[in-house]
């Protein structure tokens, strides 16, 4: 008897510590317990999920095409949702009723408190709604350089079929990886906890409410809500000025001022189109673009692309250029994302495509190769040494902890999170098995009968399902454990470029195929694990994630159908002088479909190229992290050697081109502002209102935005004087400096 009264409570403890998470930020981060009669299914869910998908879905499309375009995530949503979920439920009757074919079920419009499971939902029907965060759903793209830029047609049928199918593709297996990458414990997804720390924070009561905020005595602290509106309402008045009244707000670039007849001036002091020395900008729109809010990313982050950002632009850039004059730099402007030829002359992509839609060799010998500018050329090499160190860096510093994980989750032990979740109905396989078949058969069918269309064979997609399909599982296991997602982009075009030559659309709908559908499954599996966390019933997780593709990617193309054939020269900036409507993310989609797909990696990186040294990144992609890794080993009391990311070194500048100098200058400085200063010395303020901030600049910017589009944009009403006439009168920074060299509009050396 005694033995048994001795280990009774031993193997009870055991358990309890079998159940607990083994990581400790998600003991620290998820609450262990869970309410299953909360409901999900709600009147309040359903219309604030939709307006919400419909609304992100909308903006980020229209913003996708402005000079600065604004990515609205669900951070927004689920900030904004919350005083309109509890408004909701405190006027809507709760009078029960039945509905016909539902048996004895009652409904009630208001069944109760907004609760966080609901919000929960709506935040991920947002989501989708923002494209997993990329702004609007990718393929959108291909359908904007086939008709904007390329001047070809695609039918609006084929366009819907490519952007849903390229949406949907990786939901299928992505389904079928859950009990590997969901489920587990050690597989803890560490972006989740950010905003499962952001719901706790606005549903849970804080005890600091009645704390002194600003020390000027027990005030209790300005709601949430009251913050939100009045920011929202500030940030939708400003940005009337450097939307329309005022525009060379969202550049000033003192430099080019002082020094108005000098283009080395102005292409260091240029925002736009230099090193953005001294350069800054009064615009929200700016600071958010192409990086997301600052407001939202951790400073640790913020620090390590601030250290590689400054190395490449303002050590690696000047020296190439100035110094070495590496591929004859001085040829073409600083920085461009444009294509040149050996003269200078921006490269007539026109001339080189023949009616069959692919290379026309003949006109391509008689132009000469294609050539970059110096900081575009740089962004492909440290692209490739980005990927390589990814891959060779978690391998050394998580590989490890990775496999140790992975063994541990195929123990079959649950913890607290599994076995709260096995109370809920599971998504049968069999879903997920149909969901891949259709799609497959779908995008068989586009690529066979509209091939005339987007011009990828069908061996084309089975190598591209094939490839996401091979990298789902290991890039997800990364993602989970390390929270770096490397990307398959430049891979897949390299890829199809070798393989199918000549064909730009193919190429881009490869890489679409290829890279996205990897993309939308580890985006799917992340927002499963949210729900795992957060104790939404699966099924109902399922049903929002595919609702929400299915409907943004519709608004998606709508907005995008209706922009194309509504302004005329949208994306063409040198025939619609200071036009808002510059498409910088499409002119890069667009030229590397060029480098990649019509003229081929062979005629560029290859030796029937000039930037076949450029391969050469990879190799030093590879070793850089071994380097780091040996000197770790070697030095291990220095703790700073491993902190040293390369991946996040040589990725720091990946957004560039489109994005310039400016807006990572003042990314940067705002970032640090909110989230150094005000984290370290305002803690409490920061905790309550910082997330807010961020969502109601977001928000006011937008809404200003699409309101002066459809009061004087769509007429084309504007102001002119010296404010706007010119973005930020850096006109010179764009010269080349070579001797020789002519381009209208700028000096002869």
């Amino acid at each position: 008897m005694g033995t048994v009264e001795v280990e009774a409570p031993i193997t009870k403890l055991q358990q309890e510590e079998d159940e607990v998470s083994p990581i400790e930020e998600v003991r620290l981060t998820v609450p262990n317990t869970d309410d299953p009669t909360l409901p999900v299914w709600t009147f309040r869910m359903w219309v604030l999920g939709l307006l919400s998908c419909v609304l992100l879905s909308f903006l980020n499309q229209f913003f996708s095409y402005r000079k600065e375009p604004l990515i609205i995530t669900q951070i927004t949503v689920q900030v904004a949702t919350l005083p309109i979920g509890q408004f909701m439920a405190a006027v809507l009757p709760t009078t029960k009723f039945r509905i016909l074919g539902f048996g004895s079920r009652e409904f009630s419009l208001n069944p109760g408190p907004f609760n966080m499971k609901e919000h929960v939902l709506i935040t991920i029907f947002a989501n989708a709604g923002s494209a997993f965060g990329n702004g609007s759903a990718y393929a959108v793209g291909i359908v904007n350089i086939i008709k904007a830029f390329y001047g070809r047609s695609i039918s609006f049928g084929a366009s819907w079929l490519l952007i849903i199918t390229t949406q949907v593709l990786g939901y299928g297996w992505a389904g079928l990886l859950r009990k590997y990458v969901v489920e587990p414990a050690h597989m803890w997804w560490p972006s989740t906890l950010v905003q499962i720390s952001l719901f706790r924070a606005l549903h849970e009561k804080e005890e600091d409410d009645n704390e002194i905020v600003n020390g000027n005595g027990n005030k209790r602290p300005m709601s949430r809500a009251k913050f939100f509106v009045i920011a929202l309402v500030c940030s939708f008045s400003w940005y009337i000025f450097p939307g329309y009244i005022f525009q060379a707000l969202s550049s000033i670039s003192w430099v080019c001022w002082a020094y108005p007849n000098s283009v080395t001036a102005q292409q260091i002091g240029s925002g736009l189109n230099g090193l953005g020395v001294g350069a800054f900008t009064l615009d929200w729109a700016t600071v958010a673009s192409f990086l997301f809010s600052p407001l939202i990313c951790p400073f640790f982050a913020i620090a390590n692309v601030f250290v590689g950002y400054a190395l490449i632009m303002y050590v690696v850039i000047p020296i190439s250029y100035w110094g070495f004059n590496v591929y004859n730099a001085k040829n073409f402007p600083l920085y461009s994302s444009d294509l040149f030829t050996a003269q200078g002359q921006e490269y007539n992509i026109s001339l080189i495509v023949n009616n069959q839609f692919k290379l026309d060799q003949a006109e391509y010998d008689k132009q000469g190769r294609i050539n970059l500018s110096l900081f575009f050329t740089l962004t492909y090499g440290f692209g490739f040494a980005t990927i390589a160190s990814t891959l060779t860096h978690v391998a050394l510093f998580y590989g490890r902890e990775i496999y140790q994980r992975y063994r541990a989750s195929s123990e079959g032990k649950v913890d607290v999170h599994t076995r709260l979740m096995r109370k809920y109905k599971d998504i049968p396989s069999w879903w997920f098995y149909l969901l891949l078949l259709v799609t497959i058969l779908v995008s068989l069918a586009l690529c066979i009968f509209l091939k005339n269309q987007v011009q990828m064979p069908y061996w084309g997609l089975l190598l591209a399902a094939a490839l996401a399909f091979t990298f789902t599982l290991p890039i997800s296991i990364i993602t989970a454990t390390t929270n770096q997602t490397p990307g398959l982009n430049i891979i897949t075009e390299y890829i199809m470029g070798v393989l199918y030559p000549g064909r730009p659309i193919a190429n881009v709908c490869f890489k679409t195929y290829g890279y996205m559908s990897m993309t939308q499954a580890i985006s799917f599996l992340s927002d499963f694990k949210l729900g795992h966390y957060m104790k939404i019933p699966p099924r109902s997780m399922f049903l929002v994630q595919f609702l929400g593709t299915i409907i943004a990617g519709t608004v998606n193309l709508s907005v995008a159908w209706w922009l194309l054939d509504s302004i005329d020269n949208i994306c063409h900036q040198d025939k619609f002088s200071n036009s808002p409507w510059t498409c910088p993310g499409d002119h890069v989609f667009f030229d590397a479909s060029v480098i990649w797909g019509l003229v081929s990696p062979r005629r560029i990186f290859g030796h029937l190229g000039n930037y076949s040294a450029l391969n050469w990144f990879f190799l030093g992609g590879m070793l850089g992290p071994v380097v780091v890794w040996l000197l770790h080993k070697s030095f291990p009391k220095q703790t700073w050697i491993p902190l040293i990311n390369l991946p996040v070194l040589l990725g720091a500048t990946a957004f560039m081109p489109p994005a310039t100098a400016l807006n990572y200058n003042s990314w940067i400085l705002v970032g640090t502002i909110f989230n150094f200063f005000v984290f370290r010395y305002r803690k409490k303020w920061w905790q309550r209102y910082n997330y807010i901030l961020s969502a109601a600049l977001d928000a006011g910017v937008a809404f200003m935005a699409v309101l002066l589009y459809f009061s004087v944009g769509m007429e084309n009403r504007s102001i002119n004087w010296w404010g706007n006439n010119d973005p930020e009168h850096c006109d010179l920074a764009t010269c080349p400096t070579a001797k020789g060299i002519s381009i209208d509009g700028c000096p002869t050396f």
